[in-house]
């Protein structure tokens, strides 16, 4: 259990699984994420981290068990106004690359029906929240930098005030540099909004920045649930151990 389990229950998982065929992508487990936590989904390639976040987001529904989301099943509600409560950012960005920066974040805004001042006005809200300059709210994805693109998909995730924000290794095509700068925003940012974040990424030390509670993952199960103290000091068993060992970076700087 998260160490923020006095706040509200938010996502609550039971004997949730993902099979595709002969193969399982996922689980079954078993999860729960307070409203306002910071969690990071961590482990190996193929462990099925992505594929739990896809399931949070209703992209994908699970083969078995039950997701609920303030305790109503997924399946029982309405997706739209679900998916509209939830900010969603991938590696790539995948921004429209025919539509300017300002007219990507917008995109919802304006297919809800917002008012032009209103939408004007969160658009340079966000813009200022994550340090994008506003003459590049004009530009086409192809015009901007790795890290400005993702500055832009930030900012069209959070363009509803959206409840929870789910982050599916969005900084993992940028270059160390680019890198750093953006998990230095991206935790300022996480702390002045008070959202629930799920952040799905490999890099250990990264999770520690971001998130105070760290699920890893190996073949879909769960393996161990806490902060990063509790994977370095008290690993549930040897595969936690190694995988620790394997982030050099972490071990050699201690705990981020």
């Amino acid at each position: 259990m998260s160490a923020t389990s006095h706040m509200p229950l938010l996502f609550s998982l039971h004997g949730v699984g993902q099979i595709y065929g002969a193969h399982r992508a996922l689980g079954p487990l078993d999860l729960e994420i307070q409203a306002g936590e910071q969690l990071a989904l961590i482990g190996p390639s193929g462990c099925g981290k992505s594929t739990l976040i896809r399931l949070l987001a209703g992209l994908v529904t699970p083969s078995e068990g039950t997701i609920r989301f303030h305790g109503k099943a997924l399946s029982d509600l309405d997706m739209g106004p679900y998916r509209q409560n939830l900010g969603y950012v991938i590696q790539n960005g995948g921004l429209f690359p025919h539509l300017t920066a300002a007219r990507n974040v917008t995109l919802m805004a304006r297919q809800l029906g917002w008012s032009k001042a209103r939408i004007q006005d969160r658009l340079l809200e966000l813009a200022r929240l994550v340090h994008l300059g506003e003459d590049r709210l004009a530009q086409y994805p192809a015009d901007l930098s790795g890290g400005q693109r993702q500055r832009v998909s930030l900012m069209r995730a959070l363009m509803l005030e959206p409840e929870v924000l789910l982050l599916d290794e969005p900084l993992g095509a940028l270059d160390p540099m680019i890198r750093y700068q953006l998990q230095t925003d991206l935790r300022d940012i996480f702390q002045t909004l008070g959202l629930t974040v799920i952040l799905v990424t490999h890099d250990l030390a990264e999770a520690a920045f971001l998130s105070k509670r760290i699920v890893l993952l190996r073949e879909g199960r769960l393996v161990q649930d806490g902060g990063f103290k509790d994977l370095v000091d008290r690993p549930a068993d040897p595969f936690v151990s190694a995988f620790v060992k394997a982030q050099r970076g972490v071990l050699a700087g201690g705990s981020p």
